[in-house]
């Protein structure tokens, strides 16, 4: 995910967010590794968040836009068959089409259910008041938000944190996906 932001920020002119080995051109940084677990150089990697390019969201970010500047349950609802996708109206068969349910109040689709989303934050479970925007400089593994298509409808609440919420970034699969964010500078 990283690579893919910062190529794409230079494909568009914006400044990279990421840094590996204090480069921010993923031509330089070498291969991606199969088990980021044990690479000590793409751990450390850091996110500039005054940067203009693509990046993931913290989880902070991630639940602010979720929650749309309103209180529901759900993203944009109380009810969760009128904005999310999960195994209730799935039958646990897969991913459905962006954009087919409601979206919140700032107009974010998807922010309940379909895919876990990653965020930029590493996991950590004692998650409380005093922990920065920027999330714990270590964890377990990367946080992800959202819920998926296979989670009950208490999993795909906004104030949950994914069943778990974390995993290896170099993992793969059916109920993960991400959304791409911007730093509004000005």
């Amino acid at each position: 995910m990283l690579v893919y932001c910062n190529t794409r920020s230079i494909q568009e002119n914006l400044t990279p967010c990421y840094a590996i080995d204090g480069k921010t051109d993923p031509k330089e940084w070498g291969e991606v590794p199969e088990d980021s677990r044990y690479d000590e150089k793409w751990d450390a990697g850091t996110c500039d968040f005054t940067a203009d390019g693509y990046r993931l969201p913290t989880e902070a970010e991630w639940e602010w836009a979720a929650r749309g500047g309103e209180s529901y349950t759900y993203a944009g609802s109380d009810d969760v068959d009128e904005v999310a996708w999960y195994e209730g109206n799935t039958n646990e068969t897969g991913t459905r089409d962006v954009k087919s349910k409601m979206a919140n109040a700032y107009g974010l689709y998807d922010m309940s259910g379909n895919v876990n989303e990653w965020c930029w934050d590493w996991y950590d479970s004692s998650i409380s008041s005093d922990t920065p925007s920027s999330g714990p400089a270590s964890g377990n593994g990367c946080c992800w938000r959202s819920g998926s298509w296979d989670y009950n409808a208490y999993g795909v609440q906004v104030a949950d944190r994914g069943g778990g919420g974390y995993s290896f970034p170099e993992n793969r699969g059916c109920l993960l996906g991400f959304r791409l964010v911007r730093s509004s500078i000005k």
